[in-house]
């Protein structure tokens, strides 16, 4: 690599790293701030709530890393031009082109970053979150829930005891699960254990009764009991899918094997397997694809008296519709799974455009047409003025006396 490649790519590398731990940091306390109930009204501690949060910044980062590599190159490339190093760089030789090696070497490292956290580490943090996330419902009765009070750990979910023994035993316990208004269930037991078995959790109860209801205008069927468990991780939201593997949570071999199968007819989400692993193989085309559109915006040497400002916003507008456009491509995958092969034209068409942009703008553009007839015109006025005015000032020009 020659010194200017190196310093470009050296100025583009600390950008980068910048802006994606800064966006990085943004969305993190975003996330962070809707899951501050873990420890308000759950009473989890400050290392379970970081824990959890931290879990969801993987596949926030692969979002996140190719829109800094658009937003770097746009810094790199205006400050190059601002301080009038890119005027420097072209006066001395150098190409356009010669600017996308370093970029494109930073693409390619941001590529390997995103494969890695798209095929590795997005689904070990999404399973893991999900585990965690049912080891702390698993522990909310006994953990949480404190005697004498009435605890909702979600809306229509009401607990309560009277009391916890030395050895951990609910005395006097009250559970009442009106999530369903169709099938209203409410439990009452003297005692009740927490048992674990594997990754599951059971709320076992002893001498008790059941109150059931169709709804809050039937009447009740009271059904009486010596021993009854309740699984915990029917206390989920619903709409979480039980203990099966949700999309982002396989691995990428999972998902070759799911979308190789046949698509039972009727089903909702048709490809949704599809989309999810043609989505993580695409991923890899944006970071080279917004390199090229930076380079053609602003790759080119202009003086400070020029306005670069409309190029930089219309670089940025174009990357990130560009990337909605991906979204929108792997939404419509999801339905319709032929669609798929957008998700890969619109990344590989956008890299197409703005190669023939730049090389468009590597030369020196001709003149319009109507330029080049006024100056074409204004030569053959002088010269037509030149012959007949000669003449006449050779004449009137007088003879030195000998």
């Amino acid at each position: 690599m020659r010194i200017l490649s190196r310093y470009v790519f050296r100025q583009a590398l600390g950008a980068v790293i910048l802006i994606l731990l800064s966006l990085t940091l943004v969305t993190w306390i975003a996330v962070a701030l809707r899951q501050i109930d873990l420890m308000t009204n759950q009473g989890q501690n400050a290392g379970t709530f970081l824990g959890l949060t931290s879990l969801a910044l993987p596949t926030l980062m692969a979002f996140i890393a190719p829109l800094a590599v658009l937003i770097s190159s746009l810094h790199v490339l205006n400050r190059l031009n601002g301080d009038s190093e890119l005027i420097v760089m072209t006066a001395g030789g150098m190409p356009s082109w010669r600017l996308m090696f370093p970029l494109m070497l930073l693409a390619v490292l941001i590529t390997l970053f995103v494969s890695a956290i798209n095929h590795v580490v997005a689904p070990w943090a999404s399973k893991e979150l999900r585990e965690r996330i049912q080891q702390v419902r698993s522990d909310l009765i006994t953990q949480v829930i404190q005697p004498g009070r009435f605890s909702q750990p979600e809306p229509r979910l009401t607990i309560h005891i009277r009391d916890r023994a030395v050895d951990g035993k609910l005395l006097g316990l009250l559970l009442s699960d009106a999530r369903d208004p169709k099938d209203i269930k409410s439990y009452l037991a003297e005692t009740g254990y927490i048992i674990k078995r594997d990754k599951a959790a059971y709320l076992l109860m002893q001498n008790g009764h059941i109150l059931r209801q169709g709804s809050a205008a039937s009447a009740a069927d009271i059904i009486t009991f010596d021993r009854y468990a309740v699984d915990i991780n029917r206390f989920e939201q619903r709409g979480d899918g039980g203990t099966e593997l949700r999309v982002r949570e396989m691995s990428t071999p999972d998902l070759m094997a799911k979308a190789a199968e046949p698509v039972a007819p009727g089903t909702g989400q048709p490809g949704k397997f599809t989309s999810e692993l043609h989505d993580r193989i695409s991923n890899v085309f944006y970071p080279f694809a917004f390199v090229l559109i930076a380079i053609s915006f602003a790759g080119q040497a202009q003086t400070t008296r020029q306005n670069r400002t409309n190029a930089l916003v219309t670089a940025f507008a174009g990357g990130v519709g560009l990337r909605l456009l991906g979204i929108a491509a792997a939404n419509a995958s999801v339905i319709r799974p032929g669609a798929f092969v957008w998700q890969y034209v619109v990344p590989l068409g956008s890299c197409l455009i703005s190669t023939l942009i730049i090389v468009n703008n590597m030369y020196p553009r001709p003149q319009p047409q109507i330029v080049r007839a006024f100056i074409g015109a204004r030569t053959r006025l002088a010269e037509t003025i030149g012959r007949i005015v000669r003449p006449l000032v050779g004449r009137a020009t007088p003879k030195t006396a000998e």
